[in-house]
């Protein structure tokens, strides 16, 4: 039996203001789970988890300005990119960290070795790579065990995640992938299609050229729930719940991931058949994980190709007026970037007076044609500004 509005809110505390947030997220995703998911419950179901990410969006906000913004756990990101290194313990992330980086992670056979951020430098192919070794992720990391709010606040704000485990611990990919999803870390999903412009007034007006499967009645009282009351919103891809309430809510973020399975020498001694497909029906193809043993450097070489490929990276050179086109000194920028982008990152004093560029090499039609500033890069493009 499907509860009435008032007693959800009755369940989930908005009459008891003293009762704090884990408590009424708690209760509401309890309301959830023991409510069957049908037509006739999908509104509800939708408040519910639009509810919740209200409340999670105000107790970020107000762990935000408790911390200062990010507290003790606070690191410098320094480089070209920054990428965290997250995994039970003691599956091997010093020892990588160690091997792919100029960082001296403490090493040693048992949990808990590392107890606060040790960032490491990869330089791969001119690109200069942070990787943070963070404390390992244990269950009941979203509620504060074992340092997982701390470890969790450094995961949302890189790049990349390196999702690490060894042959005896497949399980751990579901877990840690399961409490980010919890904490608003989608990985290896896109953004929702949805813009929005709000206005003072007015209400709620909906605009699709794609059918929805929710009716704009669902779709309006679950964006009123986040909090959105007047604005003029456009949906550019059919919508299920889940992804309808990430598009209004604020501490969603979308970061690519790739697993690694480490100590896989160890393999024969574990039941290695499912490597693959590890547990939960997270399916990891060839492109999303990657065997290697840290300790005897087998597959490292691949693994770093695999986080420059996933940050998206190209390198292209600067070409300086009395110089012929060359492969020194590249400039790393990222896929979708243009030659405005380049000029941006290499300072506006250069920058002054360039409204075109020449370029050499990919994606040009003959050396040194002449093309707009709003061309994207591309690995291996020299170009001159002029």
């Amino acid at each position: 039996m499907v509860t009435t509005e008032n007693q959800t809110r009755k369940i989930v505390g908005q009459n008891r203001p003293k009762m704090d947030t884990n408590y009424q997220i708690t209760a509401i995703e309890k309301e959830i789970r023991e409510t069957p998911y049908h037509k006739g419950t999908e509104r509800h179901i939708g408040i519910l988890r639009a509810r919740i990410a209200r409340l999670r969006d105000k107790s970020e906000s107000f762990s935000s300005k408790k911390s200062g913004g990010g507290g003790g756990y606070a690191v410098k990101q320094q480089g070209d990119a920054t990428v965290v290194l997250v995994g039970p313990p003691s599956v091997g992330k010093s020892t990588l960290l160690n091997n792919l980086t100029n960082a001296q992670s403490k090493v040693a056979p048992y949990a808990f070795t590392t107890v606060t951020v040790i960032p490491g430098m990869m330089v791969y192919k001119n690109a200069r790579i942070q990787i943070l070794d963070v404390p390992g992720l244990i269950r009941g990391a979203e509620e504060g065990k074992g340092r997982g709010r701390e470890v969790l606040s450094v995961i949302r704000g890189c790049d990349l995640i390196l999702i690490m485990t060894d042959p005896n611990d497949l399980g751990a990919f579901e877990r840690i992938t399961k409490i980010l999803e919890k904490n608003g870390v989608r990985i290896n999903k896109r953004r929702p299609e949805v813009s929005f412009v709000k206005k003072p007034g007015g209400g709620l007006t909906i605009h699709s050229n794609i059918k929805q499967d929710l009716t704009k009645e669902t779709i309006k009282e679950i964006i009123q729930e986040i909090g959105l009351k007047n604005a003029e919103i456009n949906l550019k891809e059919n919508l299920s719940l889940e992804r309808l309430v990430d598009a209004f809510t604020r501490n969603v973020i979308y970061v690519p991931a790739l697993f690694i399975i480490n100590k896989i020498d160890q393999v024969s001694k574990v039941a290695g058949a499912n490597l693959v497909h590890p547990s939960g029906g997270i399916v990891l193809t060839p492109v999303l994980y990657q065997e290697i043993s840290a300790e005897k450097g087998n597959g490292l070489v691949e693994l770093q190709e695999k986080i420059w490929e996933s940050l998206n990276f190209v390198r292209v050179y600067l070409i300086r007026p009395d110089e012929e086109p060359s492969f020194n000194d590249p400039i790393i920028m990222k896929v979708g970037q243009t030659l405005y982008d380049v000029l941006e990152k290499i300072g506006s004093e250069f920058a002054e007076g360039k409204i075109s560029a020449k370029i050499w090499g990919s994606g040009a039609k003959f050396a040194g044609q002449e093309v707009s500033l709003t061309i994207k890069v591309l690995e291996g493009m020299q170009i001159r500004f002029v």
